[in-house]
């Protein structure tokens, strides 16, 4: 089942009297169950791919299909609550929301959804100590560590059980121990509920976990590597 298929995206940017083609002519398909990094130099597409996946970013032209529905012609209403529903966004800076607890942080999404107080109470319990934060729902971002603040994020992300979990330089804040933490998380989730996972990231650490390795270089896939077979 594939879970991403992107047909020649093309996206490009004005920078000052420049044109930058962000993404030239990109086509890629994702299966269920895909543990994915999109590696590139700064400036080589890698963030456009991602956002364009996650209805973040619409491209010029091209097709961006999610869970099987083509997400990049829909209104903003219906684009966001596709987002809502069917990807998990975990973010280089957090973006926890720093009064509320760890707890509070992860039953957001589900508040939206609209899933019960006491369903949203107990998932959120169990979604914490899944990522190795039992005992530390009631703090807020604040009186956490970043690696802490990091793992709050991927509960936020997977409480829904979204289709897809975009990840954008998820370890650019964190030391190599808690990077690698956080890798090995991220792979024991996508084994355990087969979650699908897309990062962007230059970090060695994050392409030596990753199943696939897809690099990008000015817009454009200049190597796929599919790193079980190596």
């Amino acid at each position: 089942m594939t879970a991403v298929r992107c047909i020649d995206l093309c996206k490009t940017y004005r920078q000052g009297d420049q044109d930058i083609k962000a993404l030239d002519h990109v086509s890629i398909e994702i299966t269920k169950g895909g543990f994915v990094c999109l590696s590139a130099p700064s400036g080589g597409g890698k963030t456009t791919l991602l956002n364009a996946i996650g209805g973040l970013d619409i491209p010029d032209s091209g097709e961006v299909h999610v869970a099987g529905q083509r997400i990049d012609n829909l209104s903003k209403g219906d684009l966001a609550d596709l987002r809502l529903r069917q990807i998990g966004f975990v973010f280089q800076a957090y973006n926890l929301i720093p009064v509320l607890s760890a707890r509070e942080n992860v039953e957001f999404v589900m508040q939206v959804q609209g899933v019960p107080a006491a369903d949203r109470k107990d998932k959120s319990f169990a979604i914490l100590k899944e990522v190795g934060l039992a005992g530390l729902e009631s703090r807020r971002p604040a009186e956490m560590s970043g690696g802490q603040q990091q793992r709050v994020a991927v509960a936020r992300a997977i409480a829904s059980k979204p289709a897809l979990i975009l990840a954008d330089e998820p370890t650019a804040n964190l030391d190599s121990k808690t990077s690698d933490e956080l890798m090995e998380l991220f792979t024991e989730l996508n084994e355990k509920h087969n979650s699908t996972f897309v990062i962007a990231s230059h970090d060695q650490r994050v392409m030596a976990y990753a199943k696939r390795l897809v690099r990008m270089l000015d817009g454009r896939i200049v190597e796929d590597i599919d790193q079980r077979a190596a």
